[in-house]
């Protein structure tokens, strides 16, 4: 039954009116004008209450409160001539794209501070070709460097890489791989060992490697330590991205007669690829600003010592952490220099990973390409062989092989 509306006798009908349609990927001029307005009122009810009002200070909380400010009168505003969803969706992206502003900007902050803090260490040159041997705390800046530290650094993570990334990947693939009881207790003993304290991987290759079985301070005793932190990072951002892999690419694979091991070598890893090398990056970005391991392990040096399997050997984190204590401006300068140093490094690495795994799986370079056509003509001669043998073997039979 339909229920027509009661109309009153002589009443004009009421105009049908269109449902305005909001466009959520553009930005109008009502919206960046209202942004503006609530960020202004924002920063200035925030003034006052922190200078006129409230005993507060600190460029943290007057960032927080402005912030939380503008996001309330963000939607009163919104509010005055929006719907419902309309306000939510702009609060929301408000919020989202303020927090990561917020985020970029801290960011900005600790490099630009960094550099500016070691600007008058990073433009002398004998900074990057000098060690610390003859530069005592009242030496000026054109006297040592972190030539130690950088070379320590590049050794400690360059060994703790060739651990992490073979281990890493096997275990990724066989908890991708394999089902059962053992998968899911190795999977569990990975997720735990991620929160492990850094201080503790250090105690425990200082108690094992040093003191059990006698080995000297060294990089390659940081470099284990450090194995440690990065292993379980490794593990699980590679498990996460292997169990990504599309299931029929494998079936596919499987279903041509390719062996488990070389489909996990020919399919598996190659669509995986730009997600190992990001695996790679948070693994190298966890050990690489390490501290208390390789204090423990490594010592400290301020001379060079390109040796890591021999004597006490300094990274860059270290370097800082010990450099930033002394009093004197010179000795401080140094230490937010290396502090620079180990942000350029770990650019410069991050950079070299992406390059190496940033290719999609269907991107070859030229010796890939040569080398995956030798494996085609060996597959293509491998099918012949076995079609010319069952040939005979049918013609010894009798069997006419065109019927």
């Amino acid at each position: 039954m339909t229920v027509v509306p009661h109309r009153v006798p002589g009443a004009q009908p009421e105009p049908d009116v269109a449902e305005t349609r909001r466009d959520t990927a553009t930005i109008s001029g009502d919206d960046v004008l209202v942004a503006l307005g609530a960020m202004a009122a924002a920063i200035s009810i925030t003034a006052l209450i922190f200078y006129w009002i409230a005993p507060f200070s600190g460029v943290l909380g007057f960032v927080v409160v402005s912030f939380v400010m503008f996001l309330a009168l963000y939607a009163a505003l919104v509010w005055l001539d929006g719907d419902g969803p309309a306000v939510r969706d702009r609060i929301v992206g408000a919020a989202v794209h303020g927090i990561a502003a917020l985020l970029i900007m801290a960011l900005v902050f600790v490099v630009v501070f960094t550099l500016l803090k070691g600007y008058r260490a990073l433009i002398h040159p004998n900074f990057f070709t000098q060690d610390l041997t003859k530069a005592g705390p009242l030496e000026p800046l054109t006297v040592g460097g972190g030539l130690h530290a950088v070379v320590g650094t590049l050794e400690q993570i360059g060994l703790a890489l060739v651990i992490t990334v073979p281990l890493g990947l096997l275990c990724a693939l066989f908890l991708s791989e394999l089902r059962g009881g053992f998968t899911r207790f190795v999977r569990t003993i990975v997720e735990a060992m991620t929160a492990l304290p850094s201080i503790v991987a250090g105690l425990f290759i200082y108690a094992t490697v040093l003191l059990i079985l006698g080995f000297e301070k060294s990089g390659f005793a940081a470099s284990l330590a450090i194995s440690v932190m990065m292993l379980p990072i490794m593990i699980r951002a590679s498990d996460v991205v292997l169990r990504l892999v599309p299931g029929h690419l494998k079936e596919a694979s499987l279903a041509l007669g390719a062996s488990r091991w070389r489909t996990v070598r020919t399919v598996v890893l190659p669509t995986a690829r730009p997600g190992l090398a990001t695996a790679v990056i948070l693994a190298t970005a966890r050990g690489i600003g390490e501290t208390s391991p390789v204090l423990l392990t490594a010592g400290y040096s301020a001379a060079l010592n390109p040796d890591p399997f021999h004597g006490p050997q300094v990274s860059l984190p270290l370097a800082t952490f010990t450099l930033i204590k002394s009093p004197q401006p010179n000795v401080v300068a140094r230490g937010f220099g290396t502090a620079a140093l180990l942000l350029g490094l770990v650019l410069l690495l991050f950079i070299v990973a992406r390059l190496i795994g940033g290719r999609g799986p269907q991107d070859l370079s030229k010796r890939q390409a040569r080398r995956r056509a030798r494996m085609s003509a060996r597959d293509v001669a491998r099918f012949t062989r076995q079609q010319q043998r069952l040939a005979q073997q049918f013609a010894q039979q009798g069997v006419n092989t065109s019927e």
